[in-house]
């Protein structure tokens, strides 16, 4: 048994032989040696792990060796952008920073809600509350004479739709009812509402600026004053702003602590008649003292001429209230502003009346425009 049959020892799959020479070729040295050491036949199914390449020469002398293959490089960085390890995408710049990403990430978030808010803003209609006239019930009457009612002047409202805004009469409340109690505010007009318009009618009551009436029938209506100053005051509060018509002029001037005539007629007698029985026909021209908000919306219209349905007027001036417009002819305060509010302004003629009055009567359009406006600067 030859060495490579020993079981002894672990048999290895043997080389290939190196190609035989020609037989005239062969040195008689090595025949002898490889008839003493036979080679064994080669295992039966066994395939050599060598490469052809590592195969020996026909020659007999080893091939030349095989450069090493070259290791794979690192990926190149892709042009304008970090690349490589670092994770980030190949768009982004080298001073694409988290930082500065995240900036212009909340850049854009807020441009985009600014967007919204504006359209928001500028899109929504606005909604304007009218103070309510209130008919008290008549003693010893039938039928809604009996009843107490609530409503609006149709040219009040209309007048004020002209520009395409919601109109909403505002009730009076009670959250003391027996038959109706309800936890609805005034408070809550005022925060839902965009602006007060606060209409005409009844007298305001001499106790609702600390005085007596001197005649029974300049007694007024006690009852809307308690209802119109509340309403007043949480618009005021709210921010909100208030036009104020004829009574609604003399009222805000009252809700600030100033005072009325309760007759013009009689405590001013040299004044002109500010009220007779041709109702909104009579009429005046105004006056516009220097610096009044009204003049500079107003006095291109040239004379300006309203009409005159009142017999009471602001006598003594409330606090941080200006005259904004005066009668020509005897210098009875026409028109009123709150100097720190956003828009507290009463106007003692009627200009919703004006247009069914014809084109000489003064067009109170700017001043409507200009209280809507503050309605949607203040609406938040």
């Amino acid at each position: 048994m030859t060495d490579s049959q020993d079981p002894k020892q672990p048999q290895t799959p043997s080389q290939p032989a190196a190609p035989s020479a020609a037989p005239s070729e062969v040195d008689p040295a090595s025949a002898h040696i490889a008839s003493d050491h036979p080679v064994p036949p080669p295992i039966q199914g066994a395939e050599s792990n060598e490469p052809p390449s590592r195969a020996a020469h026909p020659s007999g002398a080893q091939p030349p060796a095989e450069p090493p293959a070259a290791a794979p490089s690192a990926p190149s960085e892709a042009p304008g952008g970090s690349g490589g390890n670092t994770g980030m995408p190949s768009y982004l710049s080298s001073a694409d920073t988290p930082l500065a990403v995240l900036r212009r990430i909340v850049t854009a978030r807020f441009r985009a809600w600014y967007d919204r808010a504006g359209q928001r803003i500028t899109q929504r209609t606005l909604k304007i509350g009218i103070s309510a006239r209130i008919f008290h019930p008549e003693p010893g009457s039938k039928g809604l004479r009996s009843k107490t009612l609530q409503y609006l002047e149709e040219s009040i409202a209309h007048w004020v739709m002209s520009r395409d805004v919601l109109v909403f009469m505002i009730p009076t409340v009670d959250t003391q009812g027996l038959l109706h109690p309800s936890h609805i505010r005034l408070r809550d007009y005022a925060k839902h509402l965009d602006g007060l318009v606060l209409q005409g009618g009844a007298d305001v009551s001499p106790q609702s600026y600390s005085e007596v009436a001197t005649r029974h029938e300049w007694q007024g209506d006690r009852m809307r004053d308690m209802y119109e100053l509340e309403l007043l005051h949480e618009f005021i509060d709210a921010g909100k702003p208030i036009l104020g018509v004829c009574r609604g002029c003399q009222l805000i001037n009252v809700a600030f602590g100033g005072t009325l005539y309760q007759d013009i007629q009689t405590e001013l007698p040299d004044a002109i008649a500010h009220v007779n029985e041709q109702y909104d026909a009579n009429r005046h021209t105004l006056s516009f003292p220097e610096g009044s908000s009204l003049k500079a919306m107003l006095a291109a219209q040239g004379t300006p001429i309203v009409n005159s349905i009142h017999h009471q007027s602001v006598r003594t001036l409330g606090r941080d209230l200006s005259v904004e417009a005066i009668s020509a002819d005897d210098g009875v305060i026409e028109a009123i502003r709150h100097r720190k509010s956003p828009f507290v302004v009463g106007l003692q003629w009627h200009p919703e009346f004006h247009r069914a009055g014809g084109p000489e009567l003064l067009d109170c359009t700017p001043v409507l425009d200009t209280f809507l406006r503050a309605a949607r600067e203040t609406r938040f």
